[in-house]
């Protein structure tokens, strides 16, 4: 048997769905399969519309497991000295929500991750944020520091005016109780855009 890393695309996914479902998802976006980007209908033998990530529950086990790797790496002791991680994870848990949803990373002094959590959740393009909240979670979790998160349900992902606003607030309120506000990270389908690396915070 060849390596993992020697096969195909098709011959992977074989292992996971069987031939016959394989040679008809080969062609598709990995990142579409597997629930990474917002889920597009296709036809199956049956003659049933499925979106791809729900064709098979072996795609969905995948999935999974990929996402616990990503969270093992966030929880493995090592510091957050770059949002690629961060990304790819909140790729995997919110990148393909048809809703709105804010997240925060409460990390430690060392900014080890001690949790994730959705704070809020909105409707297609909107969820409600409440600087009190906020503040009372980092507080009841011990947090020292934070990367806040949220998606974008249109597919656009540059920070919206009112993202940016929400972040410049945000911070000011966070620095009155000593935790620093590290990151915002804004998601959109496979793909994140981080302020710190563009120079928002």
């Amino acid at each position: 048997m060849k390596q993992f890393n020697q096969m195909s695309n098709i011959e992977l996914l074989t292992l996971l769905v069987g031939e016959e479902l394989a040679s008809n998802l080969g062609t598709k976006y990995l990142s579409e399969l597997f629930g990474f980007m917002n889920p597009r209908s296709v036809m199956v033998s049956s003659g049933e519309h499925h979106t791809y990530y729900h064709l098979h529950p072996n795609l969905g086990a995948a999935k999974e497991l990929i996402s616990r790797c990503f969270l093992e790496q966030m929880t493995s002791g090592e510091s957050f000295s770059s949002p690629d991680v961060s990304k790819k994870w909140l790729c995997t848990m919110i990148g393909n929500l048809e809703h709105e949803v804010f997240w925060c990373l409460w990390l430690d002094s060392q900014h080890r991750l001690i949790t994730a959590e959705e704070i809020s959740r909105g409707t297609i393009n909107q969820a409600s944020v409440y600087p009190r909240e906020i503040v009372k979670q980092a507080l009841a979790v011990n947090a020292a520091a934070v990367i806040l998160a949220h998606n974008h349900p249109s597919g656009l992902l540059d920070p919206s005016s009112a993202d940016i606003q929400l972040t410049v607030g945000l911070k000011k309120t966070l620095d009155l109780v000593d935790v620093k506000l590290l990151d915002h990270i804004v998601i959109a389908n496979s793909s994140g855009v981080s302020f710190a690396e563009r120079g928002l915070l």
